[in-house]
């Protein structure tokens, strides 16, 4: 009823609005009316007269429906509005003038939409099908649509999400996303009239485990912490359950907010074994299992960590090595790198002790001692210090009232570092050693020596442990010590190497107040057993030749400045000569090297048949120079014996001549003698070896 007032006096204000000449008007405040409204309907003519209403073209009759308002508006009032009030309402006016005049409307009576039973809240299983009815009802008749984020599901039968024609929604197949709201739209068909309806969807499914690692492996440890991660998935989210292999400890073991990630504190060997998450919702459980492995790091323990040892001593240090699993043992020398592996020798290994039997210098140094295991490493450092060896590779150099020491290879330092070095001296051999020790990093001389006197000299090196031995003996004379002159200068960015000459140049420096006279200069190669060479140079010379060296070796040099007063302590160099070039003959000098030896052959074949058999091209040549009667060739003398034989002085008879039996006997010479003639018949005579008129070949008194 106070809906009716409030809709009367809204007419009654528009129509004081009115103007009076305003035409036939209806007015209400809606045309379409839901079932059980109240129907409120003004007509408002533009002057007096008549009104009568009608619908359909029907007359109304029923007078509890209509009343008048006043002369020129009439009303129309429908308490509960049923579908059949429904239709074209028209009021119609007969002015008293007698003109008529009406004005017709459209009046849409419905019901609903309604959505009735339909359920506003669905659960599906992932994987499944699912279905999503929307039961809307109305009249005349009602539209169904279905929304999701304001989209429209479509009923193609492609999609796997579809309307179908009986206004539910399929799902195929469920899946996570379609998680969510949907709005059931249900409209009366033609008009404007719409009702909506949310429904949910919830998606369930079954927990599922992933492990990142289903093998751990730590480190026992005070500080060590292992984190267990059991990601679990699943729809309403999973409750998480953990199964140890000992008693939870919250001081111990310390979970997440979901309790997905376990993590152990302080590892030890006892939190070794299975850990088993379970996951469970109200669909189903599942379970996963991670294995923990725990191993304990090696440790080292050594019976000592470093030791002293004199040389020729006996040293044993023994090593134990623990963990999990059982790490294996070794021994390293640190100096060199290498693995200790002999049960036998100098320095071996027993049991898994170090042991040096003998120790020499060069075992002197750092050892350790490793665990080895797929746990990890360790080691301890042992150190074994003992003397260092003498020095080797060592020179002297006099001066005036000193002698310098150089050590081309420092000596073995016996494991621990050289700090000193003992110099000794003494002038025979029936004297005390002097000594004094001088720093290792300080120039090793011996000072406050005579001049112009012999010494034996000799060094060794200290360290932490002791004074090592001696080097060998060096016999050294000192030199002058007034205005003797400074070593010379050898420029040796300067030096020249060629083939085997070496060439440096020279730089005089102080004189020493007194001329110079000349340069001492000796050399060697750089190896035992060599002499030291020696040559002056004048005193005006600017550098240093050397010719003729060997090739392939090292040389040292030593130049000195000499004036009146003496020598200079001398100036020190060393060079190489390298290794001889091979050349190649080209065919030239094979060919002339063949002809030389042809010739020589040739040379030796005719000498020989000169001289024995007197014949060949250097016989025609003697024969040509010095006649018939050639020195010292087979002239034949009256030697001992009988019968007029003749022998040939100084040789034996030639093979192939004629023996004296044999010879023919000549007409009887002038003293009354015979002649015998001696001929060679294996050889012709040449042109130059004719009788000459007057003259005998070989002559001899029977």
């Amino acid at each position: 009823m106070k809906q009716s007032a409030v809709i009367l006096k809204t007419t009654l204000m528009l129509l004081l609005l009115q103007r009076i000449d305003a035409k036939m008007d209806i007015i209400t405040s809606k045309q379409d009316v839901e079932v059980g409204e109240e129907i409120l309907m003004l007509c408002k003519a533009g002057g007096e007269g008549e009104i009568m209403w009608q619908k359909d073209r029907e007359d109304i009759e029923d007078e509890d429906k209509m009343s008048k308002v006043d002369e020129t508006s009439s009303k129309l009032f429908i308490k509960k509005a049923t579908m059949q009030d429904a239709g074209k309402y028209t009021c119609m006016c007969i002015f008293d003038s007698g003109h008529r005049d009406e004005h017709t409307i459209q009046l849409f009576v419905y019901e609903g939409p309604s959505f009735g039973s339909t359920k506003t809240y669905h659960e599906f299983l992932e994987g499944t099908e699912g279905v999503m009815p929307c039961l809307a009802t109305g009249q005349p008749a009602v539209d169904v649509h279905w929304l999701r984020n304001t989209k429209e599901i479509s009923s193609d039968a492609g999609h796997r999400v579809r309307r179908l024609p009986d206004s539910t929604v399929l799902f195929e197949t469920v899946k996570r996303e379609d998680a969510g709201t949907y709005v059931c739209q249900a409209q009366i068909r033609g008009r404007a009239i719409e009702q909506k309806l949310s429904v949910s969807v919830i998606i369930n499914a079954p927990p599922t485990l992933h492990l990142r690692e289903k093998v751990k492996k730590v480190i026992a440890g005070p500080d060590t912490k292992v984190s267990l991660l059991c990601l679990v998935d699943g729809l309403p989210k999973p409750n998480i359950t953990w199964l140890m292999p000992v008693a939870f400890e919250p001081s111990h073991h310390q979970f997440n907010s979901d309790r997905s990630e376990l993590t152990v504190m302080s590892v030890t060997r006892a939190d070794y074994g299975e850990y088993i998450c379970t996951a469970t919702n109200k669909i189903a459980e599942s379970s996963a299992t991670i294995m923990l492995h725990v191993y304990e790091a090696p440790e080292v323990f050594v019976s000592a960590h470093q030791q002293s040892v004199a040389v020729g001593d006996r040293v044993s240090v023994s090593c134990n090595v623990f963990g999990h699993p059982q790490p294996e043992l070794y021994w390293l020398n640190k100096h060199n790198g290498r693995t200790l592996n002999s049960t036998s020798g100098p320095v071996r290994v027993v049991d898994g002790a170090l042991v040096i039997d003998e120790v020499v210098p060069s075992h002197g140094g750092m050892y350790s001692c490793m665990a080895v295991s797929t746990s990890g490493n360790a080691s301890r450092d042992v150190a074994i210090y003992t003397q260092p060896d003498p020095p080797n590779s060592l020179s002297v150099s006099p001066g005036p009232t000193s002698v310098l020491f150089s050590i081309k290879t420092p000596p073995i330092s016996g494991g621990t570092p050289i700090t000193n070095y003992v110099l000794q001296w003494r002038q025979s051999v029936t004297e005390q050693w002097k000594e004094m020790t001088i720093p290792a990093s300080d120039r090793l001389a011996i000072t406050s020596l005579k001049p112009y006197t012999v010494y034996t000299v000799r060094l060794a090196a200290l360290n932490a442990v002791g004074v090592g031995k001696f080097s060998e003996d060096k016999n050294t004379r000192t030199q002058g010590l007034r205005g003797e002159p400074d070593s010379p200068v050898l420029l040796s960015n300067e030096m020249k190497v060629e083939g085997n000459s070496f060439y440096v140049p020279l730089k005089r420096t102080d004189d020493g107040e007194s001329p110079m006279l000349h340069f001492d200069v000796r050399y060697r190669q750089d190896k035992e057993g060599t002499e030291w060479k020696e040559m002056q140079l004048p005193s005006n010379t600017d550098s240093v030749s050397l010719q003729e060296l060997s090739y392939g070796s090292d040389y040292k040099l030593e130049v000195s400045s000499v004036n009146h007063n003496g020598s200079s302590i001398p100036a020190m160099f060393n060079f190489t000569i390298a290794d001889q070039p091979v050349s190649r003959m080209s065919k030239g000098n094979v060919v002339a090297i063949v002809m030389v030896i042809f010739l020589v052959v040739f040379f030796v074949i005719d000498a020989t048949c000169c001289y024995r058999n007197r014949c060949g091209l250097l016989m025609s040549i003697a024969v040509k120079i010095f006649g018939q009667k050639v020195p010292g060739l087979q002239m034949l003398e009256v030697g001992e014996g009988t019968n007029g034989e003749v022998k040939l002085k100084g040789i034996s008879t030639p093979r192939g001549s004629v023996q004296p039996s044999e010879a023919k006997e000549q007409t009887p010479a002038k003293d009354g003698g015979r002649l015998t003639e001696i001929t060679c018949d294996k050889a012709p005579l040449t042109k130059h070896e004719k009788k000459q008129a007057g003259r005998d070949v070989l002559t001899a008194n029977a």
